[in-house]
C-alpha cells in the first residue's frame, strides 16, 4: 500500500526553509559568492569509507557526487575568490538516525581564512541558525591529542592498535565481528563515536582540530618542528548535542600530494575488495595550475534542523526519506 505523506510537518518546513534564508544572508554579507556545479561527474572522491551512487550517460560510468568540493576547486583556480554551495549530495549505505542516503549539505571555501579563522566563522554562522532555537552556551576549541587525554588519559598519536583495543574492551564496547581486525585509525573512529561524542556536554559547540596525519583526507598536513611533537592534519570537526555538524580543512594545495593520496586510497580500496575509482585529472589540474591558500568545510544542514526543532532524528526533518522517495 503507498504511503503518500510527509513524514515531517509543515512547521518543520519552514524552519528549513528560514535556516536556508539565514544561510544566504550570512554569505552575502560576507561576500560569499554562491555557486552550483555538477551533481553528475566522470569521477568522485576514491576514500574507501565512503562510496558513491553510480549511473550510466553514453555506456560511461559517471557518479552522484558525495560533495561538490572538486568542481569548487576548480572555481577556486579560476579566481573566483570566497565561493559556498547549498546542495544535495549522495553517498552509499549511510541510513540511520544521522543518516539518509540524499542529505543536504551548504559547502564553502575561505580564501582569505586559515582554518582557525574559518572555525570562527563556522561558530557564528551556526551561533546564527540556532538563535532562538538553543540555548548555546560558550564554545569549546580543543584538540584532538587534548580531547583524548581529557575523556581517556590516553595520547592517540603514541597508542598502538594494542592499547586502543584494551581502551575499547575496558568499557565494555565489543566488535560485531571479533575476527575483524581494525586498523588503529578504524579503532581511534571507534572510540571517536562510543567514548568521547557521547560525553560532550550538552548545548555547547565543540570543535576538535589537528586530526592524525593518517586522517588527513583532503588537508594540508603541518609538520612537526621537534622529537616531541606530532605532523597534525590541519583539520576539524564540530560536534553540538554529540551531533557531528561540519568537517573543515585547510586544503591541500600540493596536485602530486594529493594524487599520491588518491592512489593510496584506491590501494586500500581493491585491498578491501571495492570499485577502483578514477582519479580526477581536473581537479589535479587545478591544483597543478594553482589555487590559492584555501580553508574549506562542509555543513550538514538537515542535522541543523534537528537540532533546531528538537528532533531526534533525520527522518523528521526532511520531507521524505529514501524508503518514502
Amino acid at each position: 500500500m503507498s504511503n503518500w505523506k510527509t513524514n515531517t510537518t509543515i512547521e518543520t518546513l519552514k524552519c528549513r526553509a528560514a535556516l536556508l534564508n539565514t544561510v544566504r544572508h550570512f554569505f552575502q554579507k560576507n561576500n560569499t559568492l554562491e555557486v552550483d556545479t555538477p551533481t553528475l561527474s566522470q569521477s568522485t572522491t576514491p576514500d574507501p569509507n565512503i562510496e558513491s551512487f553510480t549511473t550510466q550517460y553514453n555506456s560511461k560510468q559517471y557518479y552522484l557526487h558525495t560533495s561538490p568540493e572538486f568542481p569548487m576547486k576548480r572555481l577556486l583556480a579560476a579566481g573566483v575568490g570566497a565561493i559556498y554551495q547549498i546542495c544535495k549530495v549522495f553517498r552509499q549505505g549511510e541510513v540511520g538516525r544521522n543518516h539518509n542516503p540524499e542529505f543536504t549539505m551548504i559547502e564553502w571555501y575561505q580564501p582569505s581564512l586559515s582554518y582557525h579563522r574559518l572555525m570562527a566563522q563556522v561558530d557564528e554562522l551556526v551561533g546564527e541558525l540556532l538563535k532562538d532555537k538553543i540555548s548555546l552556551k560558550e564554545t569549546v576549541f580543543i584538540s584532538y591529542q587534548n580531547i583524548f587525554e581529557q575523556y581517556l588519559g590516553i595520547n592517540p598519536f603514541i597508542c598502538d592498535v594494542n592499547k586502543l583495543n584494551g581502551v575499547l574492551k575496558e568499557n565494555n564496547i565489543e566488535l560485531v565481528n571479533s575476527e575483524i581486525k581494525l586498523n588503529k585509525d578504524a579503532l581511534l573512529d571507534l572510540i571517536i563515536t562510543h567514548l568521547i561524542q557521547p560525553r560532550l556536554p550538552k548545548n555547547v559547540p565543540v570543535f576538535i582540530y589537528d586530526y592524525p596525519e593518517t586522517q588527513a583526507a583532503l588537508a594540508n598536513i603541518r609538520k612537526a618542528n621537534g622529537d616531541n611533537e606530532f605532523n597534525v592534519a590541519e583539520r576539524f570537526e564540530l560536534y553540538i548535542n554529540s551531533i557531528e555538524l561540519a568537517n573543515g580543512y585547510q586544503e591541500l594545495l600540493d596536485a602530486n600530494e594529493q594524487r599520491r593520496r588518491f592512489e593510496n586510497e584506491n590501494k586500500q580500496r581493491e585491498q578491501a575488495d571495492l570499485q577502483i575509482i578514477p582519479i580526477d585529472e581536473n581537479l589535479i589540474a587545478a591544483l597543478d595550475y594553482g589555487i590559492p591558500a584555501v580553508s574549506g568545510v562542509a555543513l550538514g544542514l538537515d542535522r541543523l534542523v534537528m537540532l533546531a526543532t528538537g528532533m531526534d532524528s533525520i527522518s523528521d526533518v526532511i520531507a521524505f526519506t529514501i524508503d518514502e522517495a
